[in-house]
């Protein structure tokens, strides 16, 4: 049995490496029952590797692992589960072919003597939403989900287990406040029925509000525990990042030119209404509103991912038509979309390829890449853009999530667009490296490209952005200039049903 003052969880010189990374170097980390431990750090500090070895993902090249003072060998997913350790990631683990009962009780089917009990996996899997507050059918097929439903599915998923330690790896990323408010809620009951929780964040205001230690990660080493009462914004950055960031929203003044984007009546099939808007060289173009509220589905249906109804698209005072994104690539678009994994990245490839992919045919001639310039220009951004990387060949499957979304952006920066859609360019990205993003994306506004950005984080949209657009339900509802925008207008007009 657990002694009171002894840990449940004990992680002792736990240690991994990739080729040419030290990713955890002798690492200690303790977790106590009835506790929300938030783990930070930068991209890359090791936080997903450590939580990776804990679950079973990675096995640990050395070091030892220890519950309710037990030695364990936790060597892949199955072990990690049977010891009562489960995980929720930033990029969802969910098949999209099966419905949320299925999702819920895969690998763990409730039988009626040798049969599948679908009727009781149905009956438990509505109780498991009920609780995390999910208002949909368990018989939906997971692919129709939002991306916020899907978290919520995961999240029961994991309380299927009856877990003592939950991970929870960026779980907000894709939750309205109201979600999120949920989701804490769910975090609170599980403290009181003695549950560990490790939760993995970027957003310092939920980190004070749910959790009761923070440990902080850097370079593959915890450099910091702070209780709660010792924890501060400051203390916390100052950790990770080992030196002061004293202003996120590094947004330079740019000269704003004519119009170099106009969309013109929009519509989609079963969606968007009548959207029209303008987007002027040099301008960074805020979109704001709430999860489901259309601003995505805009941008796919510019860059002719998805079927326009009706609507006319300018470029430069000129109409073009864009049917694929081979037609946005041509007339100067470019798009970094909002999930990295599913949309912006072959995480079997290596870095270079990944960044040099939408510009292949400026890189060959006769059918032929010029191997020299690829590699030219994957050096230039993986520079310009800090990638943590041992080289240009590394696979970026085996980079961590911030770095995978500054090859996803080189990927873009590499085709030279006039016009870059970012969609939630930051999310699950450390402060230190949204700073960088913001800068660059300043640098590229000075250089002329129009930019249109995509954010669920309302202090990004209002640091970053020269004017803002809010949508609610497929509709344009309101436009803000920089200086008129507040939180409070936002949000009064994100939440408005007013046509």
């Amino acid at each position: 049995m657990q002694n009171k003052n002894s840990p449940y969880l004990k992680m002792r010189g736990i240690t991994k490496a990739f080729p040419g990374v030290l990713a955890l170097d002798r690492v200690d980390f303790d977790l106590e029952l009835g506790k929300v431990v938030a783990l930070v750090g930068e991209n890359g500090a090791g936080k997903s590797t450590l939580m990776k070895i804990l679950s079973g993902v990675y096995k640990t090249d050395a070091g030892e692992i220890f519950i309710d003072n037990k030695k364990v060998e936790i060597t892949d997913p199955l072990a990690s589960q049977n010891l009562g350790i489960s995980i929720i990631y930033q990029e969802l683990n969910l098949l999209q072919n099966l419905n949320i009962a299925e999702n819920i009780f895969i690998g763990k089917e409730i039988k009626k003597h040798i049969f599948v009990d679908k009727e009781k996996m149905h009956e438990e899997s509505q109780k498991l939403l009920n609780e995390v507050g999910l208002n949909v059918s368990t018989k939906t097929l997971v692919r129709d989900l939002s991306t916020a439903q899907k978290q919520m599915v995961e999240v029961a998923k994991a309380l299927s287990f009856n877990s003592k330690i939950i991970i929870m790896d960026e779980p907000t990323s894709s939750l309205t406040d109201t979600e999120t408010a949920i989701l804490f809620n769910i975090i609170r009951k599980l403290k009181s029925k003695n549950v560990a929780i490790v939760f993995i964040s970027h957003r310092m205001n939920e980190i004070f509000e749910i959790a009761d230690e923070v440990v902080v990660m850097r370079d593959g080493k915890i450099v910091g525990k702070l209780d709660r009462h010792e924890m501060s914004e400051s203390t916390i950055i100052n950790l990770m990042v080992g030196r002061e960031i004293e202003d996120i929203f590094s947004k330079l003044p740019a000269d704003i030119g004519e119009p170099v984007l106009e969309v013109k009546n929009l519509s989609t099939k079963d969606f968007l209404k009548d959207i029209s808007f303008t987007l002027r060289k040099g301008e960074i173009l805020g979109f704001a509103g709430l999860v489901g509220a259309g601003r995505s589905e805009v941008m796919r249906a510019i860059f002719g991912i998805d079927k326009k109804e009706t609507g006319e698209i300018f470029i430069h005072g000129k109409k073009v038509n864009i049917e694929s994104t081979e037609d946005a690539l041509k007339h100067g678009i470019g798009f970094i979309p909002e999930d990295r994994k599913e949309q912006g990245l072959v995480l079997g490839m290596n870095v270079r390829e990944n960044i040099t992919l939408a510009a292949l045919k400026a890189l060959s001639k006769f059918n032929f890449i010029d191997n020299k310039k690829e590699e030219g220009i994957a050096k230039e951004y993986i520079d310009k853009l800090s990638i943590k990387t041992p080289s240009e060949e590394q696979i970026v499957e085996n980079l961590s999530g911030g770095n995978q979304q500054k090859v996803v952006i080189g990927k873009w920066m590499a085709t030279n667009p006039e016009i870059l859609i970012l969609d939630e360019p930051t999310r699950g990205i450390d402060v230190g490296a949204k700073k960088e993003i913001h800068i660059l994306m300043s640098k590229l506004a000075q250089q002329g490209v129009g930019i249109i950005l995509i954010s669920s984080e309302l202090p990004e949209i209002l640091g970053m952005s020269d004017r803002i657009i809010v949508m609610h339900e497929g509709r344009i509802k309101g436009e803000l200039s920089r200086e008129e925008a507040s939180q409070e207008k936002i949000m009064k007009i994100a939440i408005s049903n007013n046509s």
